[in-house]
């Protein structure tokens, strides 16, 4: 997906179609692998489609339920298929030992439980960060925001201006390792006037706030 978006930043480039210097901003991140908002995507998509001649690409789900229809199926023929046990002894003999291992696992399972939700120190420590590249920006700067979220899969990230009116939003998908990252545009609607901008992070345990200034 990246290199198929390098190869239409670069086209852009070469006929001088749209901003370059957001054109090249997208170009860098591509090629040292940084993050690339959705807002970035889809000005290069919009750019491709009017000047190159690029249609929108459909995302399709389709392939991976197939896989995993065909594998219950594959599974449920296999037991099906499986030779029963015709011996009525052995069938009590394998019956009985599974009782006792179940009984044996519900009764630790409970035991489990009962000295986990006793422990008052059991509760899991919320940790939610936001930070920003610098502390001020201009109009058409790119906006580097980054964190950290170990309490949500999800994160939604907005940008108000000194108005309180939001010019920016954008929602994330939290990495492996915790992290979430993304670019954002100091510029179009609501970017008109010079102030106080807020950055804010939702996870819906926790929000999260850091302000920056902004020179229109």
């Amino acid at each position: 997906m990246t290199d198929s978006l390098l190869d239409d930043v670069t086209s852009l480039l070469e006929g001088d179609f749209g901003d370059d210097r957001i054109l090249k901003q997208i170009a860098r991140a591509c090629k040292n692998n940084e993050a690339i908002s959705n807002y970035e995507r889809n000005y290069v998509q919009k750019l491709a489609e009017q000047y190159l001649g690029k249609k929108a690409e459909i995302p399709s789900s389709i392939e991976p339920e197939i896989e995993s229809s065909i594998q219950n199926q594959t599974l449920q023929s296999q037991v099906s298929r499986s030779p029963g046990l015709k011996n009525p002894k052995l069938i009590l003999g394998f019956g009985g030992v599974a009782l006792v291992i179940i009984i044996v696992a519900a009764i630790a399972f409970s035991s489990n439980s009962d000295s986990f939700t006793s422990d008052p120190n059991s509760e899991i420590q919320l940790t939610l960060t936001i930070q920003t590249d610098l502390s001020s920006y201009s109009h058409k700067d790119i906006i580097s925001i980054s964190g950290t979220c170990n309490n949500s899969e999800i994160v939604n990230l907005s940008i108000k201006n000194e108005k309180n009116n939001l010019v920016w939003a954008e929602q994330l998908s939290i990495k492996n390792n915790g992290m979430y990252s993304t670019l954002a545009i100091a510029a179009g609607s609501g970017w008109e006037n010079s102030g106080t901008y807020t950055v804010t992070v939702d996870s819906g345990s926790e929000i999260k706030l850091i302000k920056f200034s902004f020179t229109s």
